[in-house]
């Protein structure tokens, strides 16, 4: 089966468990029903993968009904939609990546208010993006691909997961940071992206380490650098973009986030449960195997964590002048 008939093959709702009785925890007023997390893009990528994890947990720890759906499109913001208009009980929850922040910036209007409408309940995980490149691409390194982009103004073409996703924001900021013309062709999701970067039609893509990796052992994509100001512990072995772009940092992130309204105890609640199950030696020595550093933040410091984000996102959308969708 090739890559886009197993994506295709997903379901795109996946229910994690049905009648199970209620835990300790349920018995205390939340939750009581079925939980929903919300991943607002395609099945198959980070987001997708971090929601189904995080919602077997959950299903097995609380014995409660989980739920993982897929509704995807505009960045992630029909997902973000439909949990801004759900009922504010902590029931139904919505996991972004770091591409989210950039979404007050990128549109001139949303069909929700992103501070007001959404919660934040914790920051989860983070870990860098790899720029890969298809093997034909006769690069083996930053300072060649710079160099042959140099060469090549507007004729190499670089993937993205859809407009404003951190993909495109991380090629934004390249061509400004390298002083180089890649030119962006938008997906609809990361699964579909990396589809075409493997075919070698998009022969540049900054990619999910957790998606990243087993690619580039197999030699299906060959790795340039990551996106972090470091080198990353999963793959000491790949340079840091920042070594001949200085001062380039984009770090990918996952958040998790309930309708606005919602009681901070539920919140509260909801953020002490998932940071238990972000905590488990299991998830966490998996995610640090796939490049990704387990977070679990209080709610708080989410907040002030999104705010510098959504700063910084502003700042490239304005120097690229990609807003205003």
């Amino acid at each position: 089966m090739n890559a886009r008939a197993l994506l295709s093959a997903i379901s795109v709702t996946t229910v994690l468990a049905f009648s199970v009785p209620p835990s300790a925890f349920a018995q205390t007023g939340y939750p009581a029903g079925t939980l929903r997390i919300v991943s607002p893009y395609p099945p198959g990528g980070g987001t997708d993968i971090l929601s189904r994890v995080i919602g077997q947990k959950l299903n097995e720890n609380l014995k409660q009904p989980v739920v993982v759906e897929n509704r995807a499109g505009a960045n992630g913001t029909i997902g973000a939609a439909y949990v801004a208009k759900s009922p504010p009980d902590g029931l139904t929850m919505l996991i972004v990546p770091a591409g989210y922040a950039a979404n007050p910036a990128l549109y001139k209007s949303l069909p929700y208010d992103q501070a007001r409408d959404l919660a934040p309940v914790s920051h989860l995980a983070s870990g860098p993006l790899v720029l890969v490149v298809h093997p034909s691409l006769p690069t083996k390194s930053i300072k060649e691909f710079i160099a042959l982009a140099k060469s090549r103004p507007g004729e190499i073409n670089v993937g993205s997961a859809g407009n404003g996703s951190l993909p495109h924001l991380c090629a934004e900021l390249f061509n400004s940071a390298a002083g180089v013309k890649l030119t962006h062709i938008p997906y609809k999701g990361s699964g579909a992206a990396i589809v075409d970067v493997l075919g070698g039609q998009v022969p540049v893509y900054f990619m999910n380490i957790l998606q990243s990796l087993p690619l580039i052992k197999a030699g299906k994509l060959r790795a340039l650098g990551v996106t972090s100001p470091q080198r990353s512990a999963i793959a000491p072995e790949l340079p840091a973009i920042a070594q001949d772009v200085p001062g380039f940092d984009m770090t990918n992130w996952y958040g998790l986030l309930v309708a606005g309204g919602t009681p901070r105890e539920t919140i509260g609640k909801l953020q002490q449960e998932v940071s238990r199950v972000l905590n488990l030696p299991e998830l966490k020595e998996r995610l640090a195997g796939e490049g990704m550093t387990v977070v679990a933040s209080t709610p708080a410091v989410f907040v002030e964590f999104l705010a510098r984000e959504t700063a910084k996102y502003n700042r490239i959308i304005q120097a690229a002048g990609i807003g205003s969708l």
